[in-house]
């Protein structure tokens, strides 16, 4: 095995060890060490990659930035009505955080501003909501007279205090509670434009072929 390929190994391991470690112990607790044991290496190792605590989390929380902002670009790309778009996408994302501990670890270090180290992940789910909510209102699919900014506030802060209350019970990111959410919020924002009522429970299949569905990435337990 060549040098460079063996290094970005090791780094990923790091990695995935340093959002183990933070996702069970926290950030303060967590220990160089046990992340280098966890990732089978030496602290040595671990600080040719890393120079500090600090620099693990940041690239703990890049790495989980990446991959929820793919997961919501893809599930975007393949739905092209809005309203069913916002759904998959809240499935997607609590899928994401529910299986994968690099997301799940990192999302949590991003909403802690003192170690924040890239765009608030919040603000940028904020972003996602209004522009969804946005474009289903410029295509007659919302109840006449709805402000889509107003609605996008109260689903911000529903999701939100899903992924807060799942840190102590983990089906709050469960299909069901997520769906559960959207039988509740679907009645209210969904006018009588919109063509067919959309799906609560979101995607259900793999991604083949072009079909509505969660994107690869999101499937797979992460740890």
């Amino acid at each position: 095995m060549s040098r460079q390929p063996r290094s970005v190994q090791t780094r990923r391991a790091l990695i995935r060890s340093a959002a183990r470690t933070f996702d069970e112990h926290g950030y303060p607790r967590a220990k160089l060490s046990e992340i280098s044991a966890g990732a089978g290496v030496s602290t040595g190792a671990l600080h040719f990659h890393f120079d500090t605590k600090a620099a693990v989390a940041a690239a703990v929380e890049e790495e989980a930035a990446r991959t929820l902002r793919e997961a919501t670009r893809t599930v975007r790309h393949l739905t092209p009505d809005p309203l069913q778009a916002l759904v998959d996408t809240t499935h997607v994302l609590a899928r994401q955080l529910a299986t994968d501990v690099v997301a799940r670890a990192g999302y949590r270090l991003n909403c802690q501003s003192a170690h924040r180290s890239g765009p608030d992940l919040r603000a940028h789910w904020h972003v996602c909501v209004c522009e969804l909510l946005r474009r289903a209102g410029e295509q007659d699919l919302l109840v006449p007279g709805l402000v889509a900014e107003e609605s996008a506030a109260a689903l911000v802060g529903a999701t939100t205090g899903f992924e807060v209350l799942a840190r102590e019970d983990a089906s709050w990111l469960a299909p069901p509670a997520v769906t559960g959410l959207w039988r509740s919020f679907l009645p209210i924002l969904a006018g009588p434009g919109a063509s067919q009522s959309p799906e609560p429970s979101g995607p259900r299949r793999a991604p083949r072929g072009r079909a509505r569905t969660a994107p690869a990435l999101v499937r797979q337990p992460g740890g």
